[in-house]
């Protein structure tokens, strides 16, 4: 039991952040707290990679009511959206990866291993492409909604070196799918996105904002959500390709039209979202 209690000491502190260390006692140098935490590290439970937290089973059942029920609170805490998509995201995200590796694109995506960050994107030129081109109106999105590709968080609670990537890549080309899709930032926008997301990736995550995110809207916009946006998004979902097997990077230049016929994605509904 004493046990437990110390190993959820650095789990704590890397989800929350460090406590202040305020007392009147002499604080522990760096170096010593760094041995005792080696110490508490569970023996074969060791990073694998960059950023990794190890975490047993129950750990992550603990994370993941956790953020649920913050993320359920405050939709748009993204930090908690993110721990409990990786924490409940065992099952889907090795069948994402394996729809990668069966796609020619998808595998060179695994491979290759792009980043869709500030520092990997040519802001300049995509601001100069043609109006309707997807680089022109991802920056447009960016700049019309004030978001920026580089808030969303590294992963952490994937105990794999190459799920950890499906997964970050998912986060990354989510505001490519709000431009594809033609949805903003807003709650109806954001549940329109999850539904389509849910199909198409089975992320326990994205069922759960597509269930519990309507709770939030007007009746008006429950209706048009109904009727209009959830079949929609719904039959798109299922008659599309993996959105993780294109690689956006290489197609800036297409137009958003084509690339959705391309995917599969059917147009937008002619309605106010």
């Amino acid at each position: 039991m004493l046990r437990s209690a110390a190993v959820r000491v650095p789990l704590l502190r890397a989800v929350c952040g460090a406590p202040g260390r305020a007392g009147l006692g002499r604080a522990a140098p760096r170096a010593e707290e760094e041995e005792e935490e080696e110490e508490q590290q569970p023996v074969g439970r060791v990073p694998l990679y960059p950023g990794h937290i190890p975490t047993s089973p129950l750990q992550k059942a603990l994370l993941a009511a956790g953020s649920a029920c913050a993320a359920l609170w405050d939709p748009y805490r993204h930090d908690m959206v993110a721990v409990l998509g990786e924490t409940t995201g065992c099952l889907a995200l090795p069948k994402l990866r394996d729809r990668m590796r069966n796609d020619p694109e998808g595998y060179r995506i695994l491979q290759e291993r792009p980043r869709i960050r500030l520092s990997t994107l040519d802001m300049a030129r995509l601001q100069g492409l043609p109006d309707g081109t997807l680089g022109r109106e991802y920056v447009r999105f960016l700049e019309d909604n004030k978001v920026s590709p580089d808030t969303r968080m590294p992963a952490k609670f994937v105990d794999d070196e190459e799920l950890a990537y499906v997964i970050q890549r998912y986060r990354e080309v989510h505001d490519l799918m709000h431009t594809l899709l033609g949805m903003p930032t807003n709650m109806l926008g954001e549940v329109v996105v999850k539904w389509f997301e849910a199909i198409q990736t089975g992320l326990p995550m994205c069922v759960l904002g597509a269930a519990f995110g309507p709770v939030r809207l007007s009746a008006r916009k429950l209706q048009v959500l109904a009727t209009e946006l959830v079949p929609w998004a719904v039959r798109s979902g299922r008659n599309a390709s993996c959105i993780l097997n294109v690689y956006y990077e290489q197609r800036w230049e297409q137009s958003v039209e084509s690339l959705r016929e391309e995917i599969g994605i059917f147009p937008p509904p002619a309605v106010r979202v």
